[in-house]
């Protein structure tokens, strides 16, 4: 298996995390969550000589699909990926919660959307898609098995040392979080790597010894 390469673009104001992931030897990759900065996500791709086989949408908040436009205009073909019960927010101000910054912010609208349990294959990874609701209704992760360590794309859900917000204003259950986390995340080997929507990477296993919201047992 060739190596896999990451480079994290931090968006601003909301010090969102997009990524994009590689195989060395290919020069396709996939994108994850473009934020409110996608002209720094365009020079990084620009930079590696990378041309994006799918975005991939862990959940439609603002900050996770306000690059969606730019990406989808300079690769209309490029499949925009998100998950079915999140994919009406992407068109909905309201729903994607831009409405209530006053940005009425849209994204082109989903060209696949996936379902909990389903593999979906591009740029050379075979993801397994898992939901897990609880920051946003309809919230999925992508997981790469095949990566030593296996890797979570994991948005807004598992932070290191936290959890994706659950209150009123993003319509959240923090039941389902924490239930989604300990049964599809903390499933997976201790080694595997969370790379989160906000802040830094961590791993399932320190998250299991450690978080304070969700620990392994609860």
């Amino acid at each position: 298996m060739p190596n896999c390469r990451l480079a994290a673009i931090v968006s601003r104001p909301f010090e969102e995390n997009s990524y994009i992931a590689w195989l060395e030897g290919r020069g396709d990759c996939l994108v994850v969550d473009p934020g409110l900065e996608p002209d720094k996500i365009l020079a990084a791709l620009d930079e590696e000589g990378l041309t994006p086989a799918a975005i991939l949408i862990t959940h439609a908040h603002s900050d996770h699909i306000a690059g969606n436009g730019a990406l989808k205009r300079r690769w209309p073909a490029c499949p925009l990926v998100i998950g079915a019960n999140e994919a009406d927010k992407l068109t909905d101000p309201r729903k994607n919660l831009s409405a209530g910054f006053g940005l009425a912010l849209v994204s082109p609208p989903a060209d696949v959307t996936v379902v909990d349990g389903q593999q979906y294959s591009a740029a050379g990874f075979d993801l397994l898609v898992r939901e897990i609701p609880g920051h946003s209704s309809g919230h999925v992760v992508f997981i790469w098995m095949a990566g030593t360590p296996p890797l979570v794309l994991g948005g807004d859900v598992l932070f290191a040392g936290s959890v994706g917000r659950t209150d009123e204003m993003v319509g959240g259950d923090f039941r389902l979080l924490a239930r989604g986390i300990r049964e599809k995340l903390y499933t997976l080997p201790d080694e595997t790597i969370v790379l989160p929507g906000h802040g830094e990477p961590t791993t399932i296993g320190e998250e299991k010894r450690s978080n304070p919201f969700v620990p392994e047992v609860g």
